[in-house]
C-alpha cells in the first residue's frame, strides 16, 4: 500500500495511491489515525475503500504524507562520515564513537516539504541536499524496546532530503551544538509512505533494507548508493530512539546520508575541501529516487533574507555580577 496527503484545488485529501490514482480513506480516516491504527488498521481501510471514487494523480498535488510527531535524522553510513570528516588532504577520520552506537539528531517537525516543493534556504553560500530514506512508525507508543519489537513498529517508509547549510552548520558546531539553523529551514518527505510489508521482500539476512537509491541535480547523477550498506538496520535505530525514551506514531527516523555522494559536502572533503561539484543554487533541481519508494523532487528557490539582525554576544566583565543593582537613572 502506499499512504498520501494531496490538494486539489481548495480541498485536501488523505488515502491510498492505487495504480495512478489517489482515493480517500473511508469513514473520513486520516493519515494519523491510520498510523496509530497500525498496519493492520490500513489493511482494513484498503478492503473498504471505493476504488471506483479514484482521481488521477496527475490531477493532484502531492503533499508530505505525514505531518511527523517527530523527526530523528541518524548518521550511519560509514562512507558519508568518512567524506565529511575528510581534511584539506582528503584524508578522513571517522571517530571510534561513531562505531558504538547509531548517532542522530533532532530536526524541524514544523519545516516539512513534499515532492515538487520550493525550497528557500536561508543565506548561505553551500547549499546542499542529502539522499536518505526515512522510516514511519506506527501503532501503540513505545518505550525501551528490542531491536525485534521495534521493527514491528515500522509502519513504512518514504524518501527524505535533509537540506543542509553547509557554512551555517560548520559555524555553529564549532560551539558543539546542532546543527541546527544550518538544517532547521526544510526536510523534504515523501512522495508517499510505502507500507512495510510491500517491502518485505527486500529484507536481507541480517535484517537490512536492500533498496537502490540515487541523486540527480538538474538530471546529472551526483550520488547513488545502497541503502544496506547502513551500519545498523531500521529495527536498531528505533530501538536505540526509544533506550530510556518513547517513540510513538507518526515519528519519522531517518537513515541518514547514504555515501557515494549521498551528498555534496562528502564530495568536497574527499576532493581536499574544492567545492566540486559545486553548492546548490536558485533554480536547481535535486531529485531522489529510491527502489519501491518513489522518486521525491525539490527546486531551490531564492534565499530568504534576515528580517532581523540580532546584536553579537555583549561582553561581560570578570568577575561578574551576581546581584541585580536597580535601573540606572
Amino acid at each position: 500500500m502506499k499512504i498520501a496527503r494531496w490538494t486539489h484545488g481548495e480541498t485536501l485529501g488523505e488515502g491510498f495511491v492505487v495504480d495512478d490514482e489517489v482515493v480517500v480513506f473511508p469513514d473520513g480516516q486520516t493519515v494519523a489515525d491510520v498510523l496509530r491504527g497500525g498496519l493492520r488498521r490500513a489493511h482494513d481501510l484498503y478492503a473498504a475503500v471505493d476504488l471506483s471514487a479514484g482521481r488521477p494523480l496527475r490531477d493532484v498535488a502531492l503533499l508530505p504524507p505525514l505531518v511527523p510527531a517527530s523527526v530523528r535524522d541518524f548518521a550511519v553510513f560509514e562512507e558519508h562520515v568518512e567524506g565529511m570528516s575528510a581534511d584539506a588532504d582528503g584524508l578522513s577520520h571517522v571517530p571510534e564513537q561513531w562505531y558504538r552506537a547509531p548517532t542522530f539528531y533532532f530536526t524541524n517537525p514544523h519545516a516539512i516539504y513534499g515532492t515538487e516543493a520550493v525550497i528557500r534556504p536561508p543565506a548561505t553560500v553551500r547549499l546542499d541536499y542529502e539522499l536518505e530514506v526515512a522510516a514511519v512508525l506506527g501503532g501503540d507508543p513505545g518505550e525501551d524496546l528490542d531491536p525485534v519489537a521495534a521493527q514491528e513498529r515500522i509502519f513504512g517508509y518514504l524518501i527524505m532530503n535533509d537540506w543542509s547549510a553547509r557554512d551555517l552548520q560548520s559555524e555553529e558546531m564549532n560551539v558543539r551544538l546542532g546543527p541546527a539553523k544550518g538544517k532547521d529551514f526544510a526536510t523534504s518527505l515523501g512522495p508517499w509512505i510505502v507500507t512495510a510489508d510491500e517491502l518485505a521482500d527486500r529484507i536481507d539476512a541480517d535484517g537490512f533494507l536492500a533498496l537502490r537509491a540515487e541523486v540527480f541535480v538538474n538530471g546529472r547523477l551526483t550520488g547513488a548508493d545502497l541503502l544496506s550498506n547502513m551500519a545498523w538496520n531500521f529495527g536498531e535505530l528505533v530501538s536505540y530512539a526509544s533506550r530510556a525514551s518513547r517513540v510513538v506514531a507518526g515519528d519519522v527516523l531517518g537513515s541518514g546520508t547514504v555515501g557515494n555522494g549521498g551528498c555534496l559536502a562528502e564530495l568536497w572533503g574527499l576532493a581536499g575541501g574544492a567545492l566540486t561539484p559545486p553548492p546548490l543554487a536558485e533554480g536547481d533541481v535535486v531529485t531522489m529516487r529510491v527502489e519501491r519508494l518513489g522518486e521525491l523532487n525539490g527546486t531551490v528557490g531564492p534565499a530568504r533574507a534576515h528580517p532581523h539582525l540580532l546584536p553579537t554576544a555583549r561582553a561581560r566583565p570578570k568577575p561578574r555580577a551576581r546581584t541585580f543593582a536597580g535601573p540606572s537613572a
